[in-house]
């Protein structure tokens, strides 16, 4: 290597040009076809020849020169076909000099422009063949795949990063943008794209899959501000200002699939038999009544009483969703998704579709429904004599609201003997240790104007307070009978609290608060304990198997109890109740 020589070197991902004006200790000094001067080792550069430039010519004719020399190597590029290269030698997996390889591309008398071309060629394609400057090796089936892949998608992720910064200015700038009304145009699916982009960025942030892609193109159209990508999807249309986006972030349907839809209408519209035999009882004769907010349409649980004289007939009765519902049918897959129904501000996402939660499964007036009856005997001090459960048929007769009961409740003697039972009962939890939190419930919704109602519904009205007590009730039995029979099931358990500030229910507004604060954690489990903010030795939540799923699998082991299928194993409920962990705090954190 000598002065004059021109040379070629690898920066900024190109290749440039140059001559040596000077050589000291392997570091060259070199003037550039850009007309530069630079200073480099002798192991930068990425060609070498014996091809000479005068260098008493001027700078000026030196650089016009390389200019010349660069314009025509890069020329030479086109009659290079590297991939059909590559479908020639791939079959060698051998080391290919930089000679040989000329000699394949310019078999008639290769020049120096012609290796330096065949460089230039290989680095700016390096898909085929591995390449470090004097020497290349084919690459494998495998690996061409998988470098194909991966340039789509560097070219693919560039074209979005312009075309969509282009795209989000318009939008800022439009009065009143839209999106295509058909995708069926390669500007429509990437408008499309754009949008899915922006709600996953917004959605989960740095967890999105969309998130480095999304932060280059916003920017890179000089928004700074993540907040505004929501304003941007309002302005669109994609969303709306009230937009209920916890919904999209624990991803949430609102709706049923159409396989889901037409599963539910099939059941609907099938021949129900149910029968009167050993395992369900006729209790078509009671008065059954239920007792719900004014808005409700799923009606999973009922009350009867019968004055005996000398004892009460005390009935809960809770809608038997699991003679419809068969354990691991796709409706029984959809409600383990979902884990509960969700009752927001403007409306409800329900477990199971509306077609059997609000009309089949619901104990709707006038209607016959086969049921799980807990039927208790209590004296007149309203102590618990004895109990029976099993699976029934009843007809509800009245649906009542809370209201009605508040109303009727010194003019109905059935509404007054359940009110009795419920304030011993809750007398009864007090005496096991029970802890009463009472905390008036913010009620907010929006109506159909979208205007926003608030009220204060008083949890302690005579009515709320004779459910919530009855259905505590029927709950405890429920795990008596399951625990007496050895039936696992989702028990809930609580360990006591680290602090008690009140007894019974004497506490303030800021005690019951406080209180609260201070109990354990409720823990769930397939073996019964004792549950100390209940005051009762076992629990288990079976009476809203409409709109719970722990309600719906619980009920089913009560039902397997009767041989009306199959129970689960104790670690079939371990396992559910792990299954069930994420779905049910996505639902209470919406």
């Amino acid at each position: 290597m000598e002065t004059g020589n021109v040379v070629e070197y690898i920066d900024r991902k190109k290749i440039t040009c140059a001559v040596i004006l000077d050589i000291k200790k392997q570091k060259l000094r070199l003037l550039t076809e850009n007309n530069r001067e630079v200073k480099l080792s002798a192991g930068r550069l990425s060609h070498t020849c014996k091809m000479r430039l005068d260098l008493s010519n001027g700078r000026d004719n030196l650089v016009e020169t390389l200019k010349r020399v660069a314009n025509r190597r890069e020329s030479l590029i086109s009659h290079i076909d590297i991939e059909e290269l590559w479908e020639v030698l791939n079959t060698e997996q051998e080391w290919i000099d930089l000679a040989t390889m000329t000699e394949f591309c310019f078999p008639d008398s290769p020049t120096y422009d012609h290796e330096s071309a065949v460089v230039r060629a290989f680095f700016k394609n390096r898909t085929y063949f591995k390449f470090n400057f004097d020497q290349f090796f084919p690459n494998s089936q495998e690996k061409v795949e998988q470098i194909a892949i991966r340039n789509r998608e560097i070219v693919r992720r560039n074209r979005i990063i312009e075309e969509g910064s282009n795209w989000l200015r318009s939008v800022l700038n439009d009065t009143i943008p839209a999106l295509p009304d058909s995708l069926s145009d390669s500007l429509s699916e990437d408008k499309s794209e754009f949008v899915e982009i922006l709600k996953s960025f917004y959605l989960f942030e740095k967890e999105s899959r969309h998130y480095d892609l999304a932060r280059a193109m916003l920017i890179r159209a000089d928004i700074d501000d993540p907040g505004k990508v929501f304003q941007i999807l309002v302005k669109l249309g994609v969303w709306d200002e009230n937009e209920n986006i916890e919904l999209y972030k624990h991803e949430i349907s609102t709706a049923f699939s159409d396989k889901i839809s037409e599963y539910a209408n099939e059941l609907v519209n099938s021949p129900q038999v149910i029968s009167i035999e050993n395992k369900r009882r006729d209790l078509t004769g009671l008065s059954l009544i239920t007792i719900d907010g004014q808005s409700t349409l799923d009606f999973d649980d009922a009350i009867s009483i019968e004055d005996k004289s000398d004892h009460y007939h005390l009935g809960i009765h809770i809608s038997d969703v699991g003679h419809f519902i068969k354990k691991e049918d796709i409706l029984d897959q959809e409600a383990r998704t979902r884990g509960s129904s969700i009752y927001m501000l403007d409306g409800k996402v329900p477990m199971l579709p509306a077609i059997l939660a609000e009309d089949l499964c619901s104990l709707k007036a006038g209607e016959l429904r086969p049921a799980i009856s807990i039927m208790a005997r209590l004296n007149r001090s309203a102590e618990i004599l004895d109990y029976e459960i099993f699976p029934s048929l009843v007809k509800v007769k009245d649906q009542l609201t809370y209201y009605d009961v508040n109303m009727d409740l010194d003019n109905k003697s059935e509404i007054l003997i359940l009110h009795d039972i419920a304030k011993k009962f809750r007398e009864k939890r007090f005496a096991g240790g029970a802890i009463q939190i009472s905390l008036p419930e913010i009620n907010i919704w929006i109506n159909g104007d979208g205007e926003i109602n608030v009220n204060k519904i008083n949890r302690e009205s005579p009515g709320r307070m004779l459910v919530a007590e009855i259905m505590i009730l029927a709950n405890w039995l429920m795990a008596r009978f399951l625990a007496k029979h050895n039936m696992p099931a989702v028990f809930r358990s609580q360990p006591g609290p680290r602090e008690r500030l009140y007894k019974k229910n004497e506490g303030s507004l800021f005690q019951n608060w406080m209180q609260r604060k201070l109990l354990s954690r409720f823990v769930l489990s397939h073996e019964p304990e004792h549950h100390s903010g209940l005051g009762l030795n076992a629990y288990v939540t079976a009476t809203s198997p409409i709109r719970k799923c722990f309600d719906l699998i619980t009920q089913r082991q009560i039902r397997a109890v009767f041989g009306l299928e199959t129970p689960y194993t104790p670690e079939e409920i371990k396992n559910t109740i792990q299954t069930l962990e994420t779905p049910i705090n996505n639902v209470s954190s919406v």
